[in-house]
Formats: structure tokens, C-alpha cells, sequence
């Protein structure tokens, strides 16, 4: 034990360091690892945050869709939850067409994307001939 002068007598003693040691580690550990299990979450990584038009005569899709492609600001195409490029995405649908000619493609443009990437997108599904396409878009009701 160490004992330091002044005007009142202070015990330090080494065992409560080296607890303290322990503790603040511990909690820098868990907050390290629950932070990275919060980012990279499959639930979280799935959903591609995009703004959507607004529409007064927007709709609510029923039953389950097949494919969603959605389009960033950035230009950035994603299928699901995977980024894909323009020749990835035409192969995918043209499988995914293979299996079910009849399935629906949900197609998620944030506002801001320029129109020249909506264009691809949309000629891809053209040159598949996929005949049912929805465009999401926000209820302003």
C-alpha cells in the first residue's frame, strides 16, 4: 500500500487499479463488439435507404414481390440488398425470368438519381420483357 501525504491521509491501494483496469476494458470491449454487430446487422444491410417521390396516387402493393432494384442518388443499382452493375443486374432478371416469367419488379429511384441511370435500369427490363413493373413511390395522402 502506498500512502500519499497531505492534508488527509489517501490509501491507494493496487488491487482497486487494477480492477478498475479490468472493468473500463470490459466495457470498451462490449461497446466495440455491440457496435459492430448493430452496423453490420443483415437486417440493416438489406434495406437501401433511398427518398421516393411523392404520388397522390400511390398504392400499397399486396403479397410478396419478386425483385426489388432499387436506384441511389449516386447512381449506385442494387438488387435486393446486393450492389450490382447494369450487365450483373440483366443477368440476374434474365435467370430470374428463366424460373418465373410472370414475377414483379418493384423499381425504388430516390428523387435525386439522375434520369439517365432511371433510363438503364428500365431498358434492361425492356430487353427482358418483363411486363409487370411498379414504380415505388410515397403516398403524399
Amino acid at each position: 500500500m502506498i500512502t500519499i501525504k497531505g492534508q488527509k491521509d489517501y490509501i491507494v491501494a493496487l488491487e482497486s487499479v487494477a480492477m478498475t483496469d479490468i472493468v473500463l476494458t470490459m466495457f470498451i470491449f462490449f461497446f466495440i463488439s455491440f457496435s459492430l454487430l448493430y452496423t453490420f446487422n443483415p437486417e440493416r444491410l438489406s434495406k437501401v435507404e433511398v427518398n421516393l417521390p411523392v404520388s397522390k396516387s400511390a398504392v400499397t402493393l399486396k403479397g410478396e414481390e419478386n425483385a426489388i432494384v432499387t436506384l441511389t442518388k449516386e447512381g449506385l443499382v442494387y438488387l435486393g440488398p446486393d450492389l450490382v452493375s447494369i450487365k450483373e443486374l440483366r443477368g440476374k432478371l434474365r435467370s430470374r425470368m428463366e424460373q418465373d416469367g410472370q414475377f414483379l419488379l418493384v423499381f425504388k429511384v430516390d428523387r435525386a438519381a439522375r434520369f439517365n441511370d432511371v433510363v438503364k435500369v428500365l431498358d434492361v427490363a425492356d430487353e427482358l420483357g418483363i411486363k409487370r413493373l411498379s414504380v415505388a413511390a410515397m403516398n403524399s395522402k
